[in-house]
């Protein structure tokens, strides 16, 4: 025992108690950042079990539509049909319905993809009842000579746009179901091709042939993926070229547009039918390479009818060009990359009716934007088709932004399996 410890004969207690209090001091702050980092690598983890690229693609078209949706209408208000209207109504109705869309996204994110496959043919069939509803007089609501829509308060819904998801989960659960029957023309096509016959009627006679367009591509386009016999696909083609050749050489309407289309140039088109083509291709030849700026479009102005909708394309041609017009085309086609790719990651875990899903969101964002670009740039003839989570509009916002979210789910759902883990 050492001079210190005979004068203080209790201190070696405390220098004792000290340590052992500090020791567990440390051992809990150890104890506590290793919690801390694992919650941050847990963290890190969950914010990785998604496609953050294709996230970012979807939000980089929605900020652009947001913009462009804003120059192609502030103008708007100066014309005689929306003299009532200010300058920024339809960008406040715009913020409204992505507001709404990605608030929406977010929940339905959080619903299991196996939800969707038990519920389809009930979410078919209220669809096609709303496709009914929609031609009823005093429910469905017209515009421009068309009934679409239907008056919900803050936005007006348009049922062909729930149909185009109706017809994703339906077709992906029918075709997992009827796997067996796919190389038979009576069990297996007739069943599908009774159901778009159905849905295309009530949609011709609103009339959306758009819609219908987009619907039958996405239901064939599911089955012909999903393993259909290759000679009635072949033979399904024919008959869908054969039907829509008649169409147009049924409708005077059609017809003349279709004449347009072929010579858009010419006078009496020109002035006529082939109006907003020609306006469109004035505004991609102004834009030539970097385009006009912000704000700077000239067809906007009265010219270019519909210039927030059906032609947005051709003001983002006009006010950012050719560059522009590129970098469009390679967000879509980043979003349909990645939803076959998720798609087959799907079918790789044995889970068909997710991988099916998956596909069918990429032919319907990858056709109808093909179709609205076609349509801009005098490809294809002209078709009243919004560019997807761009143009304005709440119900193909909305539509959009839910099938997207259904994908990130598969995704989300595929990452997990593929870690060894379980839904």
């Amino acid at each position: 025992m050492n001079l210190k410890e005979k004068l203080f004969p209790d201190s070696r207690l405390g220098l004792d108690r000290f340590w052992n209090f500090s020791r567990g001091g440390i051992d809990n702050f150890r104890t506590g950042l290793r919690d801390a980092v694992s919650g941050v690598e847990q963290t890190r983890s969950r914010m990785m079990e998604y496609d953050q690229l294709l996230v970012w693609a979807v939000l980089s078209l929605m900020l652009i539509g947001l913009v462009m949706v804003y120059s192609a209408s502030i103008t708007l208000a100066d014309g005689p049909k929306y003299a009532n209207y200010s300058s920024n109504f339809f960008l406040l109705r715009h913020v409204i319905s992505l507001a709404i869309a990605v608030g929406v996204g977010i929940w339905v994110f959080k619903i299991p993809t196996k939800i969707w496959d038990r519920y389809s043919p009930l979410i078919f069939g209220f669809t096609v009842l709303l496709l009914i509803a929609v031609l009823i007089p005093g429910i469905g609501k017209g515009v421009n000579g068309a009934k679409r829509w239907i008056p919900l308060g803050l936005m007006n819904f348009q049922p062909s746009e729930l149909m185009k998801f109706a017809a994703v989960i339906f077709a992906a659960s029918y075709t997992v179901q009827r796997q067996e029957y796919l190389h038979s023309f009576m069990k297996g096509m007739l069943p599908m091709g009774i159901a778009v016959a159905l849905v295309g009627g009530l949609l011709m006679a609103e009339p959306d042939m758009g819609a219908f367009v987009v619907v039958a591509l996405i239901a064939f386009g599911i089955l012909f993926l999903g393993g259909i016999n290759a000679k009635l696909f072949g033979g399904l083609i024919a008959v869908g070229l054969m039907s829509g050749a008649t169409m147009i050489a049924l409708s005077p309407f059609r017809r003349g547009r279709m004449l347009a289309f072929m010579d858009p140039w010419q006078v009496d088109n020109a002035a006529n039918k082939g109006y907003q083509l020609t306006h469109s291709l004035m505004a991609f030849g102004r834009g030539e390479w970097f385009g006009l700026g912000l704000g700077g479009s000239v067809e906007k102005l009265h010219y270019l009818p519909e210039a927030h909708t059906d032609f947005i394309m051709a003001v983002i041609g006009e006010e950012l060009g050719f560059v522009g017009v590129v970098v469009m085309i390679f967000l879509f086609y980043w979003i349909v990359r990645r939803a076959f790719i998720i798609g087959r990651t799907a079918l790789q875990l044995d889970r068909s009716f997710a991988g099916l899903a998956a596909k069918g969101v990429a032919i319907w964002i990858g056709w109808q934007a093909f179709i609205n670009m076609g349509v801009n740039l005098g490809l294809l003839p002209t078709k009243g088709l919004t560019l997807p989570l761009v143009s304005y509009g709440g119900s193909g916002i909305l539509m959009n932004t839910i099938a997207i979210a259904m994908l990130l789910r598969i995704d989300y759902e595929n990452r997990i399996l593929m870690r060894g883990g379980k839904l």
